[in-house]
C-alpha cells in the first residue's frame, strides 16, 4: 500500500527542524549572554556621559551665590547630588538606591552609576548618581530573528532533502501498489466463478461438505480481499456515512458466515431486543463485523458457540458484543496491531484488527476485550450516541 509521502515529509521534517535546530541553537545561548554583557557596558558607558556631561555644567556654573543653576535634564536619565552620608541636595531619582558604594550597579531593570566627586567644587557634593532603564529589546530581537533565520533555513532543507529522497520510494510503493490492485482484481474473478459454480453444482444435484468446504474457503479468501481492498482505498475513497439498521446488517452478516460455522458446528446467534439505527458507512461496519466474526470463529473450538449481543449503555449509546467460548487470546493488548497473529500456523496476515482499530478510532468507538485462556474471548464496542439515528430527533 502507497505510504503517504506527504504526511512522511512533513513529520520527518519536523523532527529532524527540531533535532538540529536544538544543536544548532544551544550555542545561541552564549551569543546572547554576549550581548547582554556588552549592552550592559554600552549602558555603563552612557551613564558616565551623562554624569560628565553635567559635572561640566556644574564645572562652568561654578559657586556663583548670584546665580541659579538649571540642573541638565535627559528624557532617558535621572541624576542626583549626594553628600558623603547620602542625604540628599538635589535628586531626579524616585526609586530607593541599590547600594552606596561607588560604580555601577542593578537593580531589576534600572542601573545606577554612583560617582565620587570634590565636595568643595560642586554645591558641597560628593556624590553623582545617575540612573537609567536598560532596554534588551534590540538584543531579544536581533536573536529572534538570527533563530527564526536558522529554523526557517533548516526546515526548507529538511523538507527539500527528505523529499527528494523519498522519490525512489514513492516509485516503488506506487508500483507495488498497481501490483497489489491488479492482483485483487485477478483474486477476485476466480473467486467469483468458483462460487457461481458451486451455487450451480449444488442447485442441480444437491448440497455436498466437500463442495461446503470450497465455498468455505472461498469466502474466507474474500474476508482477506475485502480487509487488503480497503487498506488501498483507505486514503483514497471518501466513505459516506448511511442509516443503517445493526440488527439487519449484523444478520446478514451471520447469514454470510454461516456456511464457515458449519464447517466446525460452530453455533452463531445474535441477541438485539431493541431495535437500533446507526449513521456508519456500511463498507467500514462490514469490516468491523466481519474481521471481529472472523477472528471468533477462528479462536472457536468445534462445537463452540458465538454469541453477538446488541444492549443500549448507560450513557445513551449502545455496547455491541462477540463473544466466543473458544481457546482464548495470550496477548489482548497485541491483538489490534498490524501484522501481529497469535498463532503462526493460522491463516491470515494479521490486518483485520488492525483495520478495525483504525475506524474505530477514527470513528470514537471504545473496545474492550476480555479474554482467558481456553474460556474464550469477548469484545466490546461502545458506540457513543452521537453515532445512534434517534427519529424523534428529526
Amino acid at each position: 500500500m502507497i505510504v503517504d509521502e506527504r504526511k512522511f515529509v512533513r513529520r520527518y521534517s519536523l523532527i529532524y527542524t527540531f533535532i538540529i535546530s536544538f544543536i544548532l541553537l544551544a550555542p545561541l545561548s552564549i551569543y546572547v549572554n554576549h550581548e547582554l554583557n556588552v549592552q550592559e557596558i554600552k549602558t555603563e558607558i552612557e551613564l558616565k556621559s551623562i554624569q560628565a556631561n553635567i559635572i561640566g555644567s556644574m564645572g562652568t556654573f561654578g559657586n556663583n551665590p548670584n546665580k541659579v543653576f538649571e540642573f541638565p535634564k535627559f528624557t532617558s536619565y535621572e541624576s542626583g547630588l549626594y553628600t558623603k552620608d547620602y542625604s540628599i541636595i538635589y535628586t531626579q531619582i524616585k526609586e530607593p538606591l541599590p547600594s552606596f558604594m561607588r560604580g555601577y550597579h542593578s537593580q531589576g531593570l534600572s542601573r545606577f552609576l554612583i560617582t565620587k566627586i570634590p565636595s568643595e567644587k560642586y554645591f558641597f557634593a560628593d556624590y553623582i548618581i545617575t540612573r537609567t532603564t536598560i532596554s534588551y529589546s534590540s538584543v531579544l530581537l536581533q536573536v529572534s530573528f538570527i533563530a527564526f533565520g536558522i529554523i526557517a533555513l533548516i526546515l526548507f532543507l529538511s523538507f527539500y532533502f527528505l523529499n527528494s529522497f523519498s522519490m525512489p520510494f514513492k516509485r516503488v510503493n506506487e508500483k507495488l501498489d498497481d501490483f497489489i490492485q491488479e492482483s485483487m482484481h485477478e483474486m477476485n474473478t476466480p473467486l467469483s466463478i468458483i462460487n457461481v459454480n458451486v451455487d450451480l453444482f449444488d442447485s442441480k444435484y444437491g448440497k455436498n461438505k466437500y463442495f461446503n468446504r470450497i465455498k468455505s474457503a472461498t469466502k474466507s479468501l474474500a474476508t482477506i480481499y475485502n480487509d487488503m481492498d480497503y487498506l488501498i482505498k483507505e486514503n483514497r475513497v471518501d466513505y459516506k456515512d448511511e442509516l443503517i439498521s445493526l440488527e439487519a446488517f449484523i444478520q446478514e452478516r451471520i447469514e454470510y458466515f454461516e456456511l464457515i460455522c458449519q464447517l466446525k458446528n460452530i453455533e452463531l446467534s445474535l441477541y438485539a431486543p431493541t431495535k437500533t439505527v446507526i449513521i456508519f458507512n456500511p463498507t467500514k461496519l462490514q469490516r468491523i463485523i466481519d474481521n471481529t466474526l472472523s477472528n471468533a470463529i477462528k479462536f472457536s473450538d468445534k462445537d463452540g458457540r458465538i454469541e453477538v449481543r446488541i444492549q443500549e449503555t448507560e450513557e445513551g449509546g449502545i455496547s455491541l458484543s462477540f463473544q466466543d467460548y473458544g481457546q482464548g487470546i495470550k496477548n489482548p493488548e497485541k491483538i489490534m496491531g498490524r501484522y501481529y497473529r497469535e498463532n503462526e500456523y493460522k491463516n491470515g496476515f494479521g490486518i483485520g484488527m488492525s483495520i478495525v482499530k483504525s475506524i474505530i478510532d477514527e470513528a470514537g468507538i471504545t473496545l474492550h476485550v476480555k479474554s482467558k485462556l481456553s474460556e474464550g474471548s469477548t469484545f466490546i464496542y461502545i458506540i457513543k450516541a452521537s453515532l445512534l439515528y434517534k427519529e424523534d430527533a428529526k
